[in-house]
């Protein structure tokens, strides 16, 4: 038993969530729900909720890169380019969703999806360059790829970048817009790019079946009646869950000034003890390590903000339908945890209020938070996301290193150098413990300030770990460096004026001897001077 108590924890929050639905579905008898039918397709299908967000987003903005995906891969060893790049091809055959553009019809935003769509792979050599210069050339080649633009209505939303730094290593940049993507499409990419390449390389057929449906398949059901009914239900427990939320307001290092998009980031590890740590305390309140994380960060915000109405928004994969495990595709929606810190609780008692959010929150989480947005109409700046201006997400199950017989492919890391939100804390657990980013806006916060924020979620996690029963208002805030610099540069309140080192009044009695004619008061029957 405790096994599966391990496994079930280990689980990420979103399988975990539907898990339990599914057994609950089976122990009251339910039948399974009915299978998503393909579209009709005499007229163009409509937009997701995600998608015409996005749309209205870019109608706006347009040539926005914030929501460009891009996907980076080291290639070592001998790649048949030419099996990669038929790969890549059959991958676009296989998702109508890369062949897919936006366009308006009768003034509603609609999809154009082609019937066939030739990908252009670009090639850069770079072997003409010293060695030392090669791999800085190619992540900046990189950057500039995802930094550009696409154009919604013509399309393509995929790019593709071959660049050769030596015979057996190369660097492949796959950019696509997050209107067709999400960041769990990327392992469905991944595998079948590999699945193919493995077959185009060895001269065998590609042996994938084709998707029971599509992406736009999908978004017809998503707008149905049927499951509008269900999302109603859903709406009605985000109504009371979400009225009377007011914006955390953590202090700003430069005014907001507006939807200022410049962004940096922090990276964040934590070693592999303290995460053991914090997983065996996980296990043994019957949480998942999703839940003690978002714990400690809702402390730190709420003692950064002076705030005990917490909101953090999170990120669930909105794959709870069997048919669409397996699509590519913006099928990622976010939900509002809001968390009471009132009445000074014990870290332990927080614990079991965050998970009782995060249950009823996983629960009512098909509801797409465009949808709740239009309803509840909740009062925001321009440029700003509605509920929340914090966002974590946190991932087990990271794309990691995959090999292949005679090559190794490595996942590459990149900064957009951009900021959706004021800040995002990305957590992936790895071989090496916990490491992530502390993604921030540059507009509004330095980079000391959010390195604050970091080792005070840290010190909160230390605080959970070592000792539950300790109340949140007396967890420690201050290293020992940060406690001796407001105790002691800080409280230096003593201050010379003048230039001999005269006191205040001292200098004022000065100036009154040396110009006594100079007017002291103004008033409207006159000016009174110092003499």
């Amino acid at each position: 038993m405790s096994g599966l108590v391990q496994r079930f924890g280990n689980l990420s929050p979103e399988k975990r969530e539907e898990l339990m639905r599914r057994l609950k579905q089976e122990a009251a008898g339910a039948p399974a729900p009915d299978a998503i039918p393909p579209r009709e397709k005499s007229t163009p299908p409509p937009l997701s909720f995600a998608q015409q967000r996005l749309w209205f987003i870019d109608q706006l903005q347009p040539g926005l890169a914030l929501y460009n995906l891009p996907i980076v891969l080291r290639a070592t060893g001998p790649l048949n380019v030419d099996a990669f790049q038929r790969a890549l091809q059959a991958l676009v055959d296989r998702h109508e969703v890369l062949r897919t553009t936006f366009t308006q019809e009768r003034g509603q935003p609609v999809q154009r999806i082609a019937p066939a769509m030739e990908l252009t792979v670009s090639a850069v050599d770079l072997r003409a360059l010293p060695g030392a210069e090669r791999d800085a050339e190619a992540l900046r080649l990189a950057k500039a790829e995802t930094a550009r633009p696409f154009d919604l209505e013509h399309g393509p939303l995929l790019r593709a970048t071959w660049v050769r730094l030596d015979a057996n290593d190369h660097v492949l940049v796959l950019v696509l817009h997050h209107i067709v993507f999400d960041i769990w499409s990327m392992g469905v990419l991944v595998r079948e790019v590999l699945a193919l390449y493995d077959a185009f390389s060895h001269g065998r057929p590609a042996a994938l079946p084709p998707p029971r449906i599509q992406y736009a398949d999908w978004a017809v059901w998503q707008r149905g009646s049927a499951q509008q009914a269900v999302l109603e239900k859903q709406l009605a427990y985000w109504r009371e869950r979400l009225t009377g939320l007011e914006m955390l307001e953590l202090p700003t290092d430069h005014p907001r000034t507006g939807s200022g998009v410049r962004g940096g980031a922090l990276p964040f590890r934590m070693q592999q003890g303290p995460w053991e740590a914090l997983k065996a305390l996980a296990r043994k309140e019957g949480l998942t390590p999703f839940m003690v994380l978002l714990a400690a960060l809702e402390v730190m915000l709420a003692h950064e903000s002076g705030q005990h109405d917490v909101a953090v928004g999170t990120p669930v994969a909105g794959r709870n339908r069997r048919e669409v495990e397996g699509l590519i595709g913006f099928f990622v929606n976010t939900v509002v945890m809001r968390t009471d810190l009132s009445g000074n609780p014990t870290l332990r008692e927080l614990l079991g209020r965050v998970r009782k959010t995060c249950v009823e929150a996983y629960a009512q989480q098909d509801i797409p938070l465009e949808q709740i947005v239009a309803a509840l109409q909740p009062g925001r700046e321009a440029g700003q996301t509605p509920f929340y201006r914090v966002s974590f997400n946190f991932q087990n199950a990271p794309l990691s290193e995959v090999h292949i017989p005679g090559l190794v492919l490595r996942p590459i890391v990149m900064e957009s150098g951009l900021a959706k939100l004021d800040l995002s804390l990305q957590l992936t657990e790895g071989a090496e413990g916990l490491t992530g980013l502390w993604e921030y806006s540059t507009d509004l916060y330095e980079e000391r300030t959010v390195r604050r924020w970091m080792e005070g979620f840290e010190r909160v996690v230390r605080a959970l770990v070592e000792n539950p029963e300790r109340r949140v208002g007396e967890v420690e805030w201050m290293g020992a460096e940060e406690r001796r610099r407001v105790v002691e540069e800080w409280n230096q309140t003593g201050k010379a004026y003048g230039p001999k080192g005269e006191c205040g009044h001292e200098v004022f009695e000065a100036v009154v001897e040396a110009r006594p004619e100079a007017e002291a008061v103004r008033t409207e029957a006159g000016g009174v001077s110092y003499g």
